[in-house]
Parts: structure tokens; C-alpha cells; sequence
């Protein structure tokens, strides 16, 4: 079965975000537990996990379609010392935010060498940084996100994701969520049925279905390789129509959160509905 949903506001507190989720006929939905452009945020208060809690339950959302996603300021391969330390910091904040609503994953984007530090070299710090953190913790899982391999954002390949999962100590405590848009961006094109076949043969060949988490459904409207994130709604860009009918017929994709994070968010309960009827076309 298919769980798609979107990026929902958390307006007024973290306990409305089920509530959005639901009004979009959502059955998934992803959130910001925290500012995502400051470094610090005030706590969850109790009352506030309670009633996110409570909100949950009464849409029948369970913490395996719930896929929170991390701050922007974080960098886990940051070769500055300050910005590592203070993103390890806001990074295990995150992982205990969850475990206080009751979640079990979050998703992050792995970081940055910005062009100071060897390629590898700021993998192992990723990984590094992971595990500090996962040490420190139970029960949350971290799932790294693919990125377009934009600037010195690293991730875009397979081969990076695994050399980071390849060096976390506990297996069980990741995952990984790919983006569709930073997916083609990054170089792998999924626009025919032999291409998509084709780039999702190498995931499981290079990093394994077991640790596929998690996706973001967003269209591009950058060319394939481009390394320029744009993301476009569903079926209005690159990636097109037969693309999207594929994926909601792959079975590899069920019972994982299939999160839209498209540009208009007044039409996020259209694209739910439309990608829903694709699932049975």
C-alpha cells in the first residue's frame, strides 16, 4: 500500500501538523519539529507532544509514515570545527525532539565538504557525526537524504550514501530517503521504463532496499545531470507522466512515507488524489 502525503506546516505548534496532513487527504506527511533556519529553538513542551500525540492517533497517522526532516543549518562534514560541533549539537537535539513525539525516523541532508576537505574525508565525518549521535539515542532512525550534488553538497551519488552507511556502527539505527528531483539532477535518469529499471537496479546493487526509508515525490524542471535543484509539481516537468505511473505501481515503494515537498501547496490535495489514482490505473 502506498502512504504519500506532503510537507506540512507546523504553524501554532508541532500538534497541527496531523491535522494539515489529514485535511489534504494526506497519508503521510513530513514536518519541521523545529525552526529549520535557527541553530536553537525553544523546547516541545509536554502538553504540546501530548496533544501531537493524541492528534496522530485520531487521523490514524503511525510513526512509520512520518518522515520529520532536519534543519538547514546543519552540516555533518563541516570542515570548520565550531560549525561541526554546533551541528552535531542541533543534530542530536533533532533525534531526541523525535523519540519526545514519539517518531522513529529523521530525515537529513549529509553535508557539505564546501570545497575545503577531501571528498572522502568529509563522508567519514558524516559518518562520524552520525554516530556520536545515534550513540546518545534510541529508537530514531537517521535517513539520509540523497541531494542534487549542488555547490559541495555531497550524497548525490549511490556510491556516497553507502560509504556513509558503510561506516555507522549500528545498521538498524539508518535509512535513506531519496528525492525524485534531486535523484535526475544528481545524473540518474528514470524517464523510461528501461531507464528507471535501470537506476533502481544500481540503488539495490549499491546501497539495498533494506534501507530505503523514505521518499520526497517532487518533478524537476532542471535538466538530467544539471545538479540544480528545482522542483516542479507532479508530471509538469522532466520527469514526466510515465515516470510517475511507474513508481506508483512499484511495489518496492510501499508502506514507506511518499512525501510531496512541489512548490504550490495549494494543489498538494489534487497531486495526493492524482498520484493515488495512478496507484490503480
Amino acid at each position: 500500500m502506498k502512504f504519500i502525503g506532503a510537507h506540512v506546516s507546523v504553524e501554532q505548534g508541532v500538534s497541527n501538523a496531523p491535522v494539515n496532513a489529514h485535511l489534504i487527504g494526506a497519508k503521510a506527511f513530513a514536518l519541521f519539529t523545529r525552526n529549520p533556519s535557527r541553530w536553537t529553538s525553544k523546547p516541545i513542551s509536554a502538553k504540546e507532544a501530548e496533544a501531537f500525540k493524541e492528534n496522530c492517533i485520531k487521523y490514524g497517522y503511525t510513526s512509520d509514515v512520518i518522515l520529520p526532516h532536519d534543519s538547514f543549518l546543519i552540516n555533518l562534514g563541516s570542515p570548520d570545527a565550531e560549525k561541526l560541533e554546533k551541528s552535531r549539537t542541533a543534530f542530536l537535539d533533532e533525534l531526541r525532539r523525535c523519540d519526545q513525539l514519539g517518531l522513529t525516523m529523521l530525515n537529513f541532508h549529509p553535508g557539505s565538504h564546501l570545497r575545503e576537505i577531501e571528498t572522502d574525508k568529509c563522508l567519514d565525518l558524516i559518518a562520524e557525526s552520525m554516530n556520536k549521535a545515534l550513540d546518545q539515542t534510541s529508537g530514531v532512525k537517521a535517513v539520509i537524504e540523497n541531494t542534487a550534488g549542488q555547490g559541495s553538497n555531497l550524497g548525490f551519488t549511490f556510491e556516497q550514501i553507502a560509504h556513509i552507511i558503510d561506516k555507522i556502527e549500528d545498521k538498524t539505527r539508518v535509512g535513506v530517503c531519496i528525492d525524485t528531483c534531486h535523484a535526475y539532477a544528481a545524473g540518474y535518469d528514470m524517464v523510461s521504463e528501461e531507464a528507471y529499471n535501470s537506476t533502481w537496479k544500481a540503488f539495490g546493487d549499491i546501497i539495498g532496499f533494506q534501507y530505503l526509508s523514505g521518499m520526497h515525490l517532487n518533478d524537476t524542471l532542471k535538466a538530467l545531470g544539471s545538479k540544480v535543484d528545482r522542483h516542479a509539481p507532479i508530471a509538469t516537468g522532466n520527469l514526466g507522466e510515465e515516470f510517475w505511473r511507474l513508481l506508483m505501481r512499484d511495489s518496492r515503494m510501499d508502506n514507506i512515507p511518499l512525501i510531496l515537498e512541489t512548490p504550490d501547496e495549494k494543489i498538494w490535495a489534487e497531486e495526493i488524489a492524482r498520484l493515488y489514482e495512478m496507484t490503480a490505473d
